[in-house]
């Protein structure tokens, strides 16, 4: 058993992006990411992906889809094959769940 909690983690990040797993659960695994600006268009193939702000503001493009718009404790889930980016306009930290093996398919907009 390992007990962290994950603001401590992540207090002292002051890296633009930052992204890594915390903890496998069965098959997937738990990541955290603390990070401003954008992440690339993108999709994947093979696995659903949970989103959770623990702090900040998360935007979430999709395409032909209006932007979503995450608070603190508020998730949602992207579908496998669902393309999206995610966006800050100030530092966030989230959580994401998904499948240790998923891909990341990286595409023009």
């Amino acid at each position: 058993m390992e007990k962290f909690n994950l603001l401590e983690i992540t207090k002292d990040i002051k890296d633009q992006h930052v992204n890594f797993a915390v903890s496998d659960v069965n098959n997937h695994c738990l990541r955290i990411a603390v990070f401003s600006g954008e992440y690339e268009w993108h999709y994947h193939s093979n696995s659903d992906e949970l989103f959770m702000v623990l702090e900040g503001e998360l935007l979430i493009d999709l395409k032909d889809k209006d932007t979503v718009v995450l608070k603190p404790n508020d998730t949602i889930l992207i579908p496998a094959g669902t393309v999206h980016r995610t966006r800050a306009k100030q530092r966030t930290i989230n959580l994401c769940f998904e499948d240790k093996n998923a891909d990341t398919i990286i595409i023009d907009k």
